[in-house]
């Protein structure tokens, strides 16, 4: 069966969850006591008489009242009480902040509920070692690299995911080994009283002794390398938010950065485009706005929902030559409850850089962070207009709970959730042909299956057996925590 013919079998496959009726399924942490009391006309609406936190120890209760769409005194529809309280249950979920959600409502009379939540504290802080590899992937390592332990940094990580009990993280991060990196960054989603503005502000400085300077014809990083560092960045970044609803947030940007390479690679032996100038250090400026809209149940592993975003980002302060750049870049993904324990998901992303003559460091496309083709993760596709379209079913094979009594006021259980899946992929990446490469203006596809094993902290190991065009297939591993 040739690669393309494997391809259209799971689009397919995609489709035939679509031909089923839908089934949704009753949240288990949703508890109604006492709905027999309320009348039987669905349209009549009820009081919400009390609403109360239970399970907060860190986390200020009034974090958690701020996700959550009704308060003690308004009134709610009979027929959707339970719509509501599943969506203020993933509201406070999807703060990341806590273990567990539950919700329970008790209604006393005719006209008046009590709601309510209870929640089960994460553990917020992590001075974690840290072992991390300095390529692109895992599997970039293994294959690429020969899974050298050489090629690793140490160190460790210091986090604190609800320093104030207000949501505000603080990342500490002191790494070296292969590479550098001194830096911390404070994040502080509700630094007013109205909870609706926020800030981040951060810094580093790191140091690495390869340096990407091109991509080859055949889509493969060539570094540039000796014993002493060939890179040297300083940063410093800031960032406000407005979020005054649910879902929608605007996040106002500026970031500089002074960037310095080994006298090397700007020489024609290289890559003297790597700047776009002949120079070796570079001072850049970074002004970005993004527009984010997410309702998802679950923000590290929506099943459904819908998540949106808008980039607009501006490198320099020219229009033409050296690093100047105009960015735009938009995102739209929807998750699907198709049938009882089958989903499916879409995900579609395309970017655009003007002017299309760009500097190297500006080329990235596809075959970075999670902007790739499953199948092509040891490829990257530079280029100045990348699209890409993801599609996924996948099943809820298992779940279940590992006892873990050693920390009981922390932690009782362990989770597993495992799901199977299938998947197909598309996408595009435009270049001058100056600058172009094998898979450069070209349509791109692969395909594939495997599994997804979700645990505690939204500990997500992905497991998938992929194909593509080139006629290659293999194992590839991915994971996402988080913490």
């Amino acid at each position: 069966m040739t690669d393309l013919k494997k391809i259209i079998c799971c689009f397919l496959i995609l489709l035939i969850p679509f031909f089923s009726h839908a089934q949704k399924p009753k949240p288990a942490t949703i508890t109604l006591t006492g709905i027999t009391l309320l009348p039987t006309d669905s349209n009549r609406k009820v009081c919400v008489n009390s609403l109360l936190i239970t399970g907060t120890k860190k986390t200020k209760i009034y974090i958690v009242y701020r996700e959550i769409q009704f308060k003690k005194g308004d009134s709610l529809v009979i027929s959707e009480l339970r719509n509501e309280l599943e969506q203020a249950r993933r509201q406070v979920y999807n703060t990341t902040l806590f273990n567990e959600v539950s919700m329970e409502l008790i209604a006393f009379d005719s006209f008046h509920v009590n709601i309510t939540v209870k929640v089960t504290e994460r553990w917020y802080l992590y001075p974690v070692p840290q072992f991390q590899l300095v390529d692109r992937n895992f599997n970039d390592w293994i294959k690429t690299q020969n899974a050298s332990l050489e090629r690793v940094n140490y160190g460790i990580k210091f986090v604190h995911y609800n320093l104030s009990g207000r949501r505000d993280q603080l990342r500490i991060y002191l790494i070296s080994g292969y590479t550098r990196n001194i830096s911390f960054y404070y994040n502080n989603p509700y630094s007013n009283s109205s909870l609706n503005n926020g800030f981040g502000i951060g810094a580093g400085y790191s140091q690495n002794r390869e340096t990407p300077y091109k991509t080859d014809s055949g889509n493969k990083v060539l570094f540039y390398k000796k014993d002493d560092f060939t890179r040297n960045t300083a940063y410093a970044t800031a960032a406000y938010t407005i979020r005054k609803g649910l879902f929608k947030k605007h996040i106002f940007s500026i970031g500089y950065s002074h960037q310095k390479v080994d006298d090397s690679i700007i020489n024609a032996k290289y890559n003297p485009s790597y700047f776009n100038d002949p120079v070796s250090s570079k001072d850049i400026i970074d002004l970005a706005y993004i527009l984010q809209y997410s309702n998802v149940n679950n923000v590290s592993y929506p099943l459904t929902g819908k998540a949106v975003y808008f980039t607009v980002q501006k490198r320099g302060l020219g229009f033409t030559g050296g690093i100047n750049m105009l960015m735009m870049e938009a995102g739209w993904n929807k998750y699907f409850d198709i049938r009882k324990g089958w989903y499916c998901s879409i995900q579609l992303i395309g970017k655009i850089k003007l002017p299309f003559e760009q500097a190297y460091i500006n080329q990235r496309g596809l075959g970075y962070g999670e902007n790739y083709l499953r199948g092509l993760e040891y490829y990257v596709i530079d280029g100045v207009v990348t699209c890409l379209a993801r599609s996924t079913v996948k099943k809820k094979i298992i779940a279940f709970n590992i006892p873990f009594p050693l920390f009981p006021k922390i932690l009782t259980k362990i989770p597993f959730t495992i799901f199977g899946k299938t998947y197909a992929d598309v996408g595009y990446a435009y270049n001058k042909k100056t600058t172009y490469t094998y898979l450069n203006n070209r349509f791109l596809y692969s395909g594939g299956f495997g599994i997804d094993i979700l645990t505690l902290y939204d500990i997500n190991l992905r497991i998938e057996y992929s194909f593509n065009q080139l006629k290659e297939n293999g194992l590839f591993l991915h994971s996402q925590s988080g913490f």
